[in-house]
């Protein structure tokens, strides 16, 4: 095991790692930027490195800053959480031709992950369904055509790098496609510095639905059920759950494993998530892997018991998984929700401020995952996320009861958040039936408009 790792990351994923590494006896240096001077993780990890200004481009991406901190202190691995460096193949080179150990997967698996045509062919031929779509990028709008005559509309162009939704466009007709293609391209280009896309067919009432993954350097594999994510806005995940209400038990477990089999058959080593777009028949295609831990990694962990961060270490560390596919058991259901620094009256739109009153609702069955307290300002240059909810119960109904109440209780002050469009969404008919896809926010705009104050967990 390790005497020491850095963490490369901010907010409430940083404070999550520290404690991890502080269950497993290993010192922590937590590394900021100047605006996060003051913050939680700083404070409870046992060394503290500046590493630039508020920009992330001079700080939390400064890959130079954060290995000369690493080497200064003298940690031995580079933990990168999720976001800025995570699946950054340079990153992930740079760390290991240092001498030092990089807490995630091979560069080359991040790579060939991280090229979305690339993943699609690696998946494919590992024997994971993928959409029907081009085999590679995709080089003018003219080509694009062509392919799409051949699959038929809509489709879908999607950023060959990079995520979150950016340098997407569905085209649902031929005229479309062209402008769409030009759009996209620049929009990628921006976000990511590459402008490549490829093309896929587009399911038009399709599930989110992500299987964990953990794999050992030794062969060893196993997966850690699925994740159903298809309650979002923009591609941006707001909502998750574990089990899937949307596949039954036994279609569940084929599809997790078949994934299991083919991640073995890569070579991966280390947590991962690969995400699938499954129709309304329940058929399951490759959509792409997230070689890094997911925001949504609690909800996992409260069924199954394992902490993956913990695990992500140890792997790391060169020791083999502690459990075979035939010891993971799954007991009762999660549900994470994310409390945003967002107002969802005006679609969602960012906002900052400082939190002038905080009391979260906790209780039986809850886990909030946060690194904000009273007086917190919310800096505008970063990540909106305040605090994870995760609610776990012996059944589906039980999660949701619990939810409700934490959320019911919770007071943020000072800015507007997700809150009171989490608890509107909970008792929701659909959601309640779990009978939602991935067009649930666009379909149930009606619980974005302005609604009274009801006290606790008002979230203004």
């Amino acid at each position: 095991m390790f005497n020491k790792i850095l963490i490369a990351n901010r907010g409430e994923i940083a404070l999550r790692v520290i404690r991890a590494c502080q269950e497993l006896g290993v010192s922590t240096v937590a590394v900021h930027s100047t605006a996060d001077a003051d913050t939680v993780p700083v404070s409870v990890a046992d060394e503290s490195v500046c590493i630039g200004p508020p920009q992330v481009t001079k700080s939390y991406l400064n890959m130079h800053a954060i290995l000369t901190a690493a080497k200064l202190t003298g940690a031995e691995a580079i933990h990168p959480g999720y976001g800025f460096l995570a699946e950054n193949e340079t990153f992930a080179r740079l760390v290991r031709n240092s001498g030092l150990v990089f807490i995630g997967p091979s560069a080359d698996h991040i790579a060939r992950m991280g090229q979305k045509a690339e993943a699609r062919k690696t998946m494919k031929e590992a024997g994971l369904p993928i959409l029907p779509g081009s085999a590679d990028m995709v080089k003018d709008g003219d080509e694009a055509k062509r392919i799409a005559a051949d699959i038929g509309y809509p489709v879908l162009l999607k950023a060959a790098y990079g995520g979150g939704g950016r340098g997407m466009r569905v085209v649902a007709k031929e005229e479309d496609l062209g402008p769409a293609f030009a759009q996209a391209a620049a929009e990628a280009m921006n976000a990511f510095g590459d402008g490549s896309l490829y093309l896929e067919k587009f399911i038009e009432r399709p599930h989110h639905i992500e299987i964990q993954i953990l794999a050992d350097q030794r062969g060893g594999v196993v997966h850690l059920g699925e994740r159903e994510c298809s309650i979002q806005r923009r591609h941006q995940k707001l909502i998750e759950e574990s089990p899937s209400p949307f596949l039954a038990r036994d279609r569940a477990l084929q599809i997790c494993e078949t994934v299991r089999q083919a991640i073995a058959r890569i070579g991966y080593e280390g947590a991962g998530t690969v995400e699938l777009i499954v129709d309304e028949n329940r058929r399951f295609y490759f959509m792409e892997m997230n070689t890094r831990l997911q925001v949504e990694h609690p909800i996992t962990e409260e069924i199954t018991g394992i902490d993956i961060v913990k695990e992500q270490i140890r792997i790391a560390s060169g020791q083999p998984l502690r459990f075979r596919q035939d010891d993971v058991t799954f007991r009762g259901h999660s549900i994470e929700c994310r409390a945003l620094a967002e107002d969802a009256t005006l679609d969602f739109r960012p906002c900052t401020g400082t939190i002038q009153n905080l009391h979260f609702g906790l209780g039986p069955g809850i886990r909030v995952e946060t690194h904000i307290y009273s007086g917190y300002q919310i800096p505008a240059t970063y990540d909106s996320l305040l605090a994870k909810f995760i609610s776990w119960g012996l059944t589906r109904a039980e999660s949701i009861s619990r939810m409700r109440r934490a959320i019911r209780e919770t007071v943020i002050e000072g800015l507007p958040t997700t809150l009171p469009w989490h608890s509107q969404v909970l008792v929701e008919p659909d959601f309640v039936r779990g009978t939602y896809t991935t067009h649930y926010v666009a379909e149930h705009r009606r619980l974005q408009d302005p609604a009274p104050a009801t006290g606790a967990g008002s979230g203004s």
